[in-house]
């Protein structure tokens, strides 16, 4: 068997109940850039609402959406679905799908601090990868919204690559 080369990753959505609330929290407290302000699609017979009947089925009738993006040019949807539901469990880890993303900055201890200033929440206390070895930490947190993500301060390939759970 060949190897299949690795992929980049292009683009996350998520669905939040304020777009407007989300996009200020994601610009102002994670840093990422607004590539396309926030815009309402509707369903019709437009090559956009076509697509999203595609993907959605009959009878959405409209969302609002904005696009954003990281540093490293890893893009993030932003949707607002007309009676978005948040779930009671919102980490859903035996459920099959994405329960969590994770977000990068060496100063994960000061990133989080400005997550919970805007409405987030701590879910764990922060920890170390290699205690007294090397200064990887790692923290989940929450957007004001109740979307899980973590918090690492060095790469996923520095993290893993020499064992973090051994």
């Amino acid at each position: 068997m060949t190897q299949t080369t690795p992929r980049t990753f292009s683009h996350i959505g998520l669905s939040v109940p304020d777009l407007d609330a989300a996009v200020k929290f994601y610009t102002e407290v994670l840093g990422f850039y607004v590539i396309m302000e926030p815009t309402e699609i509707t369903e019709d017979e437009s090559p956009i609402g076509v697509m999203c009947t595609d993907v959605f089925g009959p009878n959405w009738d409209r969302f609002r959406i904005a696009h954003l993006a990281t540093a490293d040019r890893i893009g993030v949807e932003l949707f607002e679905f007309q009676g978005n539901v948040t779930p009671d469990d919102n980490l859903p880890f035996k459920q099959t799908g994405m329960f969590h993303f994770a977000i990068q900055d060496p100063d994960v201890e000061g990133l989080l601090e400005r997550i919970v200033a805007a409405g987030g929440k701590q879910r764990m206390p922060v920890r170390e990868y290699y205690p007294g070895e090397k200064p990887y930490r790692m923290v989940y947190v929450e957007d004001p919204f109740g979307i899980v993500f973590e918090l690492y301060s060095h790469s996923y390939e520095l993290t893993y690559s020499a064992g973090a759970y051994s």
